[in-house]
């Protein structure tokens, strides 16, 4: 069928068959479907939407767009695992989840992706570290997964082709938003990842992609039913981005938390969606019996030091120092540390956590478009979180920045970020909802 057919065909609201999707992602790599024939479909869908037999032909088309990664023949001792967020401020929880799963004896081939707009990327975190390979090979990433246990790294141009240049088409056709296009974009780069479970974490909240609790709802049921259906068993956790997930925000600063986090200093609420994301995706693989036997394990390979050993060994293997635990003070530093004390003694009452996150990327940590540099020193430290007791002497964070100019605008946005009450909020708890992926 011809592409503009296929295109006539969803505008007017008919569900495509898989045959269809098929042809159309198909064209992608040959050439036949044009740019302006791949806009015209994003968003055609973007306006009649795609039912779950649609979602889960485009999700397995997008993958064979490109390499399948086989792991049976690698001889490992455990089951692929893999966890994807949603993005949000704060969130490094894929720089400690992968190695904490390595040591409870999973392997987990993570492939992550950069920030823009106020979110963060855990690929520019990692950027931070000095030697650390984000984008090697797929024989390098098969080695580096078989002998840390995890490897953290970028799209590479082998898997999920389709996925890429349908995205860059969709960030210029304000189509990013659709859920069926989200779900396959996530879902095929996963699938093509050889994965045997996955836990998604959607955000929700003022720092979240999808800020309402109805939006994060039908993502993560749209990407746990459609990786089901694909045969990728998934659990989604619905989880708040009401405030900073860390008590940093920036690259370099938070792959140091991720180091602190490691070895022993942990923030609560980091800690908490951190364990129930890893209970989930170990009992799902059947590693543990049960969700609390999971987070007993993850807690053990806290304590035994294992994980932190397992980050260290992943790090060396993409190229980082060989003793990155110990060598993490040499990560880049700002030259200006300043204290953002609040503009009156209190209790934090409320926080704007995207605008936390445009404080980054105003002090030159994040990106407004895909082109721009970061600088990976700059960010926010010790901030504080929803309930926090603040004051001339307990500051709303610690502010790390190149220039006066940028730091004295990016003061001025955090303390407008935050609202100062006399007494603390009622907290809400970090994991919102869980949804079990079923088949359709």
């Amino acid at each position: 069928m011809l592409p503009q057919e296929i295109i006539r065909a969803k505008r007017d609201g008919r569900a495509l068959t898989g045959e269809e999707i098929a042809e159309f992602i198909s064209g992608f790599s040959s050439g036949a479907v044009g740019e302006g024939q791949i806009a015209a479909f994003a968003m055609a869908v973007f306006f009649r939407g795609m039912n779950i037999d649609e979602r889960v032909h485009l999700t397995r088309a997008m993958m064979r767009s490109g390499e399948v990664l086989d792991w049976s023949g690698a001889n490992l001792a455990g089951p692929i695992l893999d966890k994807h967020s949603t993005g949000g401020i704060g969130d490094n929880v894929s720089l400690m989840l992968a190695p904490m799963l390595a040591a409870c004896g999973a392997f987990v081939p993570m492939i992550s992706g950069r920030g823009l707009g106020h979110t963060g990327g855990t690929l520019d975190k990692l950027d931070s570290i000095p030697g650390y390979v984000t984008q090697p090979d797929i024989a390098r990433f098969r080695a580096v997964v078989a002998e840390a246990g995890c490897a953290i790294i970028g799209q590479t141009a082998e898997l999920a082709p389709a996925d890429k240049r349908l995205y860059a088409i969709r960030d210029v056709t304000a189509t990013v938003e659709s859920i069926a296009l989200i779900t396959a974009s996530i879902l095929s780069k996963k699938l093509a990842a050889g994965l045997q479970g996955l836990v998604m974490d959607v955000k929700t909240g003022s720092g979240a992609f999808m800020p309402t609790l109805a939006g994060a709802r039908e993502l993560a049921e749209s990407i746990a039913r459609v990786a089901t259906a694909a045969g990728l068993p998934t659990i989604a956790l619905i989880t708040d981005m009401n405030q900073p997930l860390a008590s940093a925000a920036g690259n370099a600063v938070e792959v140091q938390n991720a180091v602190d986090y490691l070895s022993g200093t942990r923030d609560s609420r980091l800690h908490a969606v951190t364990l129930s994301l890893g209970a989930e995706l170990l009992a799902l693989s059947g590693l543990e019996p049960d969700v609390a036997a999971g987070r007993a394990a993850l807690e053990r390979s806290l304590s035994s030091g294992v994980a932190a050993e397992r980050f260290e060994r992943m790090v060396a293997a993409l190229g980082g120092p060989k003793d990155f635990l110990r060598q993490a003070r040499a990560l880049p530093a700002a030259p200006i540390v300043r204290p953002v004390l609040p503009q009156r003694a209190g209790f934090v009452e409320a926080i704007d956590a995207r605008a936390v996150g445009l404080v980054v990327v105003e002090l030159g940590g994040g990106r407004a478009r895909a082109s721009d540099a970061i600088d990976p020193a700059v960010g926010l430290t010790r901030l504080a979180g929803l309930g926090a007791e603040v004051s001339a002497d307990a500051p709303l964070a610690l502010l790390h920045a190149r220039d006066e100019g940028r730091a004295d605008a990016a003061m001025a946005r955090l303390r407008a970020a935050y609202r100062i009450g006399d007494a603390p909020p009622a907290l809400s708890p970090p994991v919102v909802a869980r949804i079990v992926g079923t088949e359709t």
